[in-house]
């Protein structure tokens, strides 16, 4: 079962990754104020993974494939590393709906 890790940032902001079953990050938060934010953050990725319409493909300048998890009101919530092809980037997708709504949460502050 993959887990959401919260960390805080050298700026002092808040931030979750989410990490697969083996321990690779398949999804990461922007940086919060405050930790019940980032926690509302996490709410949001439980929530809006099961939803694909919420998933954005993009194309990094360096050619790779990545995604976006966006909120209902259009906010990217996290954002993948990027991939080889856009095979493994499905892959990707497909790890992180099935990971976050269930996924429990970890702070190492």
């Amino acid at each position: 079962m993959g887990k959401f890790v919260i960390t805080v940032r050298k700026n002092g902001e808040f931030q979750f990754n989410l990490k697969a079953s083996n321990g690779q990050v398949i999804l990461s938060s922007e940086g919060y104020t405050t930790k019940t934010a980032c926690l509302n953050g996490v709410e949001s990725v439980r929530k809006n993974s099961q939803d694909p319409a919420k998933f954005e493909v993009k194309v990094a300048k360096n050619g790779k494939p990545f995604f976006n998890l966006k909120a209902s009101n259009g906010q990217v919530i996290g954002a993948s590393q990027m991939y080889a092809s856009e095979e493994t980037l499905k892959k990707g997708v497909a790890s992180v709906a099935k990971n976050a709504p269930e996924a429990p949460v970890v702070e190492e502050i």
